[in-house]
């Protein structure tokens, strides 16, 4: 790959493995186990000899989270090899375990090979008859349209993953009027709400590795997992050119876990614990002066004046339709209380009389609100010591350069080189306010939105929640199913968890109506979700349940009506941003080949069934979606509403309306597959030189919205439980698992291995092979005063500290000192039991955490920690 293709030199194999046992052994096996190959000539010639057709064509990785460029090696028409495609931004022609090994699950006998009904009762493995396409699909279709006929949003479209949101997400759900609902809850939505809500973007933290200096690793997996937006590959090679480069990591995390080679300290934070962390770096920050007062006063509400009910004082600006509520701010200049962004100098500190009222800036409420956070505080909740708190805050504050520019490209940026890796942890008790907390970190430096500082989706679009967040509405019941603007989550994910309870119990939440029919997008509630028990009593209450899936979910093992057999890789998928946060790129999946057995690509599926159930036509018509959502409207590359297309000329239509003349050609061809459109310029990357800096909106310090909907909440009798985290600013306070007996001495944790994708990945054999199994991780400290020894067979027994309900599994024990003492761990791909793959490979830790009061956070996302308690012996 050339330097001036993606402004940076390539990155040797060794660069990107080196130091991690564990990436270097999987790479290794990755490249030598199934896919060496005689030169390239050589083979060529040997098949020629054959008789047979060799070529190639470009696609993206199917498993993957981030849709790696590959290149498709076919005999005769059929997959034999899987590469990385060099000319895609993300991977640059690698390919981790993953994507090469998911031929074996192209070819995977165990795969659904056509459609089925069900012939026994549901809530037990299931009894199949082999059916046609056309009978499962007018079965289907007539199901679905007697509950639309009364209410289209008692069918519950559920997924995992989408890979086409254009036609799945929208085009499909928004053409038979269904409720959506995804996995966010499990992955990291609480982040993206809380930067939803105080930055505006729609994503969580990362930094801008290309300028960073000083990174904090906050509970991210650096080379075993993705992070913020992308799967595995494209930020550990970013972290690698910026380690080179000289940029110092600082790692927080229960685990040391991938970090070792990469992190230069690595601080042990207790599970659950980071915003005591934050809010203590905030004070110190503050203490020491770190403050970058003119980001503080211009693009942050931390000026504007609160009144003693926490109320923002405002104004009205403006006549009419233009007329807009702001708040006031206090202009030292001129000595009196202004609107924002007219004052010369705005106040930050300081309480001042407006109308004869006490008023005081938002950031002096912040001030006053951090005191209590010192570091021997913020020290005995997180497990660290008050000198190596103060020493993260010094490194942080003194990286910063606050003031500094540096000129990208032509364009003078200000240069705050700190920045933040944090995704996954953000799925915890206090996850919301824990996200916001973190974010203020480089907030109080002015690090937001500037070179080598803190980065949070790849452009400064603003999300649609930002503005729907300024006034939480708490409404009174009756409440959907997924309890949307009720007095339990006002500001709410969509947990599946929820809709389980609500269906469970309706009365209890307040809820009329549940849902009655289920269409399963590549989602497997029974394996991947926390909690089984709800969705093992929730899934009887529905009246048909239809799984869209390569393969025999254990969900549709126990209650699916009817399976119909998805394509893997061989199907058209996207359009997909391909950008690596540098380049501005896009790509989308091309079949291989044609689909194995009888499956078929989802696409196909939803046209047939949409128009089976008379909304594939016309205007509000899926086809009128998928010409909205592709922005092929009104341009002469525009579907007919009264034609069913080929999904290869929708594509073609949509890649050419992108002014490329060859089409979904383009696409195809093995030298491209991916359509680049250059570097991202400084004003796509950057929040302060955008075209209206940051998008045009005020981040919110204070969180006044916050502190209004918890007001709503009590008003309506919601217990402290559900509004005590309605707060203007994160605010510590035990957490509830924490109340378990002592007993339940260990916090258990689960971590994603970067040989697997969720669940969908373990019964791939060279997989398996690389990571068979899911035991327990302990300390050897503990395994020891336990009596435990490496390779014993333990029980794990959890704790529910509302309810008193225990839960318990059995497993190995594997022992690494790179582990708090008091904290246990174990992968979560693992559980199982439909595909013969998974025999023997152990439980889930998704089989004893707990969905609920207490585990549910305030915005109705999952919390992935619970305390157990582990002994010797199998007896779960």
């Amino acid at each position: 790959m050339p330097e001036t293709f993606l402004g940076m030199p390539e990155i040797t194999r060794r660069g990107f493995v080196k130091g991690s046992a564990v990436a270097a052994g999987t790479a290794v096996v990755a490249s030598t186990f199934l896919f060496k190959t005689l030169d390239g000539v050589a083979v060529a010639e040997s098949v020629a000899a054959q008789g047979a057709v060799e070529d190639f064509i470009a696609t993206t990785c199917w498993i993957g989270k981030q849709d790696c460029g590959m290149i498709a090696r076919r005999i005769d028409g059929r997959v034999v090899k899987f590469e990385g495609n060099p000319t895609n931004p993300r991977n640059v022609g690698t390919l981790c375990p993953k994507g090469h090994a998911q031929i074996q699950a192209v070819y995977d006998p165990n795969r659904v090979k056509w459609p089925l009904i069900r012939t026994n009762e549901k809530g037990v493995t299931g009894e199949w008859r082999r059916a046609s396409w056309d009978e499962a699909l007018d079965l289907v279709a007539e199901k679905v349209n007697e509950v639309r006929a009364r209410n289209p949003k008692l069918v519950l479209w559920q997924k995992g993953r989408s890979k086409a949101k254009d036609f799945y997400d929208d085009a499909f759900v928004k053409s038979i009027g269904a409720t959506k609902i995804g996995h966010g809850a499990f992955c990291s939505d609480a982040g993206y709400r809380a930067l939803e809500y105080t930055l505006g973007p729609h994503a969580v933290l990362h930094p801008d590795f290309r300028y960073c200096d000083y990174m904090l690793s906050w509970g991210w997996n650096i080379t075993g997992a993705g992070g913020n937006k992308f799967c595995w590959l494209t930020w550990p090679r970013h972290m690698v050119k910026a380690r080179e480069r000289g940029m110092k990591i600082t790692h927080l995390d229960p685990r040391l876990r991938s970090a070792g080679p990469f992190a230069d300290t690595w601080l042990p934070i207790r599970p659950g614990t980071d915003l005591a962390m934050a809010m203590a770096l905030c004070r110190e920050l503050i203490a020491h002066g770190y403050l970058d007062r003119p980001y503080l006063t211009t693009y942050t509400n931390a000026p504007m004046l609160v009144k003693s009910d926490g109320m923002i004082l405002k104004t009205t600006v403006g006549e009419g339709e233009e007329a807009e509520e702001i708040g006031l701010v206090w202009d030292e200049a001129s000595g009196a209380a202004v609107p924002f962004g007219d004052a010369e100098s705005p106040a930050l500190e300081g309480e001042f009389e407006v109308e004869g009222e006490k008023v005081k800036p938002g950031f002096q409420l912040f001030i006053e609100h951090v005191d209590a956070y010192t570091p021997e505080f913020a020290a005995e909740i997180t497990g660290l010591t008050a000198d190596q708190i103060r020493r993260v805050a010094d490194e942080f504050g003194s990286h910063a350069k606050i003031g500094a520019t540096i000129v990208v490209d032509g364009v003078e940026v200000p240069y705050r080189p700190v920045g933040i890796m944090a995704y996954h942890m953000t799925q915890q008790d206090l996850g919301f306010q824990t996200a916001r907390a973190i974010t203020m970190v480089p907030m109080l430096v002015g690090a937001v939105g500037a070179a080598g500082g803190q980065m949070v989706d790849f452009t400064w679009k603003i999300h649609k929640n930002y503005a729907k967040f300024e006034k939480i509405k708490v409404e009174d019941p009756p409440y959907d199913f997924q309890l949307k603007n009720s007095k339990y989550f006002p500001i709410n994910t969509g947990h599946p968890g929820i809709v389980a309870q609500t269906m469970i119990d309706p009365d209890r939440w307040g809820v009329e109506e549940i849902p009655e029919v289920a269409i399963l997008h590549m989602v497997n509630p029974l394996a991947s979700f926390p909690s089984r028990p709800e969705y093992l009593k929730s899934y009887m209450k529905f009246k048909f349940v239809v799984d869209i899936n390569p393969w025999l979910s254990e969900t549709a093992d126990y209650f699916a009506d009817v399976v119909l057999p998805a394509a893997t890789i061989e199907k058209y998928e996207g359009p997909t941003s391909a950008t690596d946060q540098y380049i501005d790129a896009v790509t989308m999946r091309i079949p291989p080949m044609e689909p194995m057995f009888e499956s078929r690509g989802e696409i196909d599926i939803y046209m047939d069934l949409t128009e089976r159930m008379g909304v594939l036509y016309g205007e509000g018509g899926y086809l009128s979606i998928v010409n909205k959502e592709l922005k092929l409207t009104g341009t002469e590359f525009e579907l007919p509403l009264d034609q069913k297309p080929e999904v290869r000329h929708i594509f073609d239509q949509w890649a050419k309306g992108q002014g490329i003349e060859e089409g979904v050609a383009y696409f195809e061809d093995p030298n491209h597959g991916v359509y680049i459109k250059g570097p991202m310029k400084p004003a796509e990357i950057y929040g302060y030189v955008t075209e209206v800096p940051f998008g045009g909106v005020i981040h919110r310090l204070y969180g006044e919205s916050l502190l209004d909907a918890q007001r709503q909440m009590i008003e309506k009798g919601a217990e402290k439980i559900y509004w005590q985290d309605y707060t203007a600013f994160p605010t510590w306070r035990p957490q509830t698992m924490d109340s378990s007996p002592s007993e339940y001495e260990f916090v258990l944790l689960s971590y994603h291995q970067i040989e697997h994708k969720q669940t969908r990945t373990s019964f791939i054999p060279m997989l398996a092979e690389l990571a068979p199994g899911a035991p327990l991780d302990m300390n050897p400290a503990s395994a020891a005063r336990l009596g435990l020894r490496e390779g014993d067979t333990v029980t794990v027994e959890s704790h529910n500290a509302i309810t008193g309900e225990t839960r318990r599994l059995t497993t190995s024990l594997t022992l690494i000192e790179s582990i708090r003492p008091d904290t246990v761990a174990m992968p979560h791909h693992f559980g199982m039991w439909t595909h013969p793959q998974n025999e023997g490979q152990g439980p889930s830790a998704n089989e004893i955490y707990f969905t609920g009061e207490g585990y549910t956070s305030s915005t109705a996302d999952q919390t992935f920690h619970v305390k157990v308690k582990v002994t010797k012996g199998g007896d779960a």
